[in-house]
Parts: C-alpha cells; structure tokens; sequence
C-alpha cells in the first residue's frame, strides 16, 4: 500500500509541475492562429469556385452542393478518426505529419483531370484539415484555466480569419492565373508551416489517455452519450453552421448571375465583409472567462435570426448582403468560441475527442446547410435559401431558450 500512495503522490506531483500557470507564448499563439487559419480555409476555397468548377466538370446547379458536402464528409470523418489521436500520440509529431499530407492532397486536388479524382482529392483535404481542431486543442492545454478562454479566441480569430480570406483568395487567384493555382498556393503554404510548427512546439507531456485506438474512439461517443452540455452545445453547432453554411454555399449563384454578374475576386471579397466574426471570438473567449457564456450565446442566437432580413434583399441590394453577413459571422463565430470553452473544461484530459466530437456536429450542419441551400436554390431561386438559413437559425435560438441553465 506504502508502494501505491508513493507512486499516486508521485504522479500527481508530476501533472501538478506540467500543468501550465499562464498563456502559451504570444509568438506560439499566433503561429497556432495563422496555421488554423490557412488550413481551414482548404475546406472553404470552393466556394467562390463553385460555378467555374460547375463548368469545368460538367456539374449542374443542383449538384454543385456536393463538392462542398464531399469535403465537409471528409472533415467528419476526419473529426472522429483523426482528432482523438490528439490525447493519445505526441501532438508535435501529429500535427506536422497531418500537415504534410495535407499539402500532397492540395497538390492531388490541382492536377485532378476529373470529377471523381477531384471529389476524391477534397475529400481526402476535408478530413486532413481537421488538424486545425488538433491544434486548438493543443493550444488550448498549453493555457491554464484562467486564460484558456482568450487563447481559444485568439486561435479561433485565426481560424475565422482563415474562412474568410479563403473567399478572397480564391476569387483572386482564380481570377490571375485559374481555379488549380488556388490548390497549388495553398499546398506550398500548408508545407512551410509544417516545417515552422515543427520547429516552434514545445516537446510536450506523455499523453493522457493510455486506451488502445478503438477504445479511444469509442470514449469519444461514450463522452457525449453522458453529458448534457456536450450534447446541447453539439446540436447547437449543428444548427449555427447549417445556417453558415446555407448562405456561404449559395450566395456564388445570384452574386455570379444578372443582374450582379460578379467576377470570382469580387464575389471573394464579400468574405471580408464578415471580419466581424474574428472580432467576436476574441470579445466572446473574453466574456467567457468572466463567465458570461449563456448571454454571450442568447445574444449571438438573436443576431443570428435577424441577419436574415437584410439576407433575404440579396437581388436587390449588395449593401444588404454585406450587413447581413456582417451579423451572421459574428453571430456564427461568437457562439463557436463560447462552445469550444464551455465543452473543453468538461475533461481537459480529453481536450481532442471532445473538440473532435464537437466538431463533428459542426461538419454535418455545414454539409446540411450546403446540400440544402442548392436544393432550396434550384427549387425556389433566393428566397428558398433566405427561408431555409432562418429556419435553422430561429431552431438554434428555440433549442438555447428551452435548454439554457442559469
């Protein structure tokens, strides 16, 4: 017994010495948010392409919608698969090799001379770009609890900066020098950061889960199975990104037609006129570390719901589009920041199944906001897809409302 309590004294006083007493280094930090970023965006290049891509592949305006859901099903398989691994390998060695193939599937995805090597090639880069998940698990470990929740909003800026630039520079690049130099920009970027993450992390502790890799996937259900706040918080992300995801996969379609006819670099930068959503991460992880997530969240939802009125004029006015998507992006982002933080303190020994599994509700309701915005779009043009977002957005709101706890 004297032998037992030596070693659990022992251990305790080893997790005690590497739990961390501060923020990671600000300079780490912003390495996290700028490779968050560009490997998220890899997911969202599409989307300003997807009537080029339409063309070139012989795709009709109905089915333009899967190749946005073939890469949102590889990011969800990639969530459950790959993710977990973050509490059980050497999350250094992890991410880089991710990062690696990572770039060898952009590259596939540039030279694809078909439709089934390309949907192929993005599935294959929706679920290596779930590395971004590892690393915000990552950076979120290496916070202490009082600042865990402005480091995740620092990361997670990143990571909507990275969503929103990919609009721009898509449009940008495809506009100079065609649709494949966007894939072959983006493997060349995601390569050299590969090389700078391996150099820049911290060797870090043993991991904390000694499962094999079945059991650790089957932690990851069992994790939500039993607990309240990782299911709401799931079925909210479900929601709030079917709604992201509704506007963001069709709005190419009336922007690219009469009587807008934009160009790709013009229907790009309507991206940036969601850069609120980087603003609120940053204020919402803040308001989060004060403890007000429930009014962060109904305040978010609210916003949410209305930011389909001034939607809804798309036809008729650009300036309505770019207030819209304003209050959409901040609304999407605020309520994605105060997730994360709320779910990660549930277990933070099990930071990547928990973000993996979160995340996994993320990528249905994108892959449900993309498939349903083109079927509403074909069906009932504009106005469908105006419907479809505020039903998801006001079924958010109703869920918060009936389950929120003071």
């Amino acid at each position: 017994m004297p032998s037992d309590c030596s070693t659990t004294s022992g251990r305790t006083a080893r997790n005690t010495a590497l739990a961390p007493t501060g923020p990671p280094p600000a300079r780490l930090v912003l390495l996290f948010a700028i490779a968050c970023g560009s490997a998220v965006a890899n997911v969202y290049f599409a989307q300003p392409l997807l009537v080029t891509l339409g063309e070139r592949f012989s795709l009709g305006s109905g089915l333009l919608g899967a190749i946005v859901t073939v890469t949102q099903a590889g990011y969800a398989a990639g969530l459950f698969l790959l993710v977990p691994l973050g509490d059980l390998a050497d999350r250094r060695k992890l991410i880089t090799l991710q990062l690696g193939l990572l770039a060898a599937a952009l590259l596939a995805v540039a030279l694809a001379p078909g439709t089934a090597v390309l949907l192929a090639a993005l599935a294959m880069v929706g679920a290596l770009a779930v590395v971004t998940q590892t690393m915000v698990a990552a950076a979120a470990h290496l916070a202490a609890p009082a600042f865990r929740g402005r480091v995740v909003g620092a990361v997670t800026s990143g990571v909507i900066t990275g969503i929103l630039l990919a609009r721009t520079v898509a449009g940008v690049l495809a506009d100079l020098a065609g649709w494949r130099s966007v894939y072959l920009f983006s493997a060349a970027v995601t390569a050299t950061l590969a090389v700078l993450l391996r150099r820049a992390l911290p060797a870090g502790p043993p991991p904390a889960a000694r499962l094999p890799y079945r059991s650790l996937l089957a932690s990851t259900v069992a994790l939500f199975a039993g607990n309240r706040l990782l299911r709401v918080r799931g079925a909210l992300a479900l929601l709030v990104f079917a709604a992201f995801s509704t506007l963001w996969s069709s709005v190419v379609q009336p922007l690219s037609s009469p009587p807008w006819s934009l160009s790709h670099t013009a229907i790009g930068a309507f991206g940036l006129a969601g850069a609120a959503g980087a603003l609120a991460a940053g204020i919402a992880g803040r308001w989060n570390d004060r403890g007000l997530a429930q009014r962060t969240t109904g305040t978010a939802l609210v916003l949410l719901a209305l930011s389909w009125l001034p939607l809804a004029f798309t036809r008729q006015s650009l300036w309505a589009l770019a207030v819209g998507t304003v209050l959409l992006d901040f609304a999407v982002q605020a309520v994605h920041v105060t997730n994360q933080t709320l779910i990660h303190a549930v277990r933070p020994d099990a930071g990547s199944r928990i973000i993996g599994g979160y995340m996994i509700f993320y990528s249905a309701g994108s892959a449900l906001g993309a498939t349903g915005s083109s079927l509403a779009y074909a069906a009932a043009g504009w106005t469908g897809v105006s419907a479809l977002g505020a039903a998801f957005s006001c079924a958010a709101l109703l869920l918060w409302a009936t389950t929120r706890t003071p």
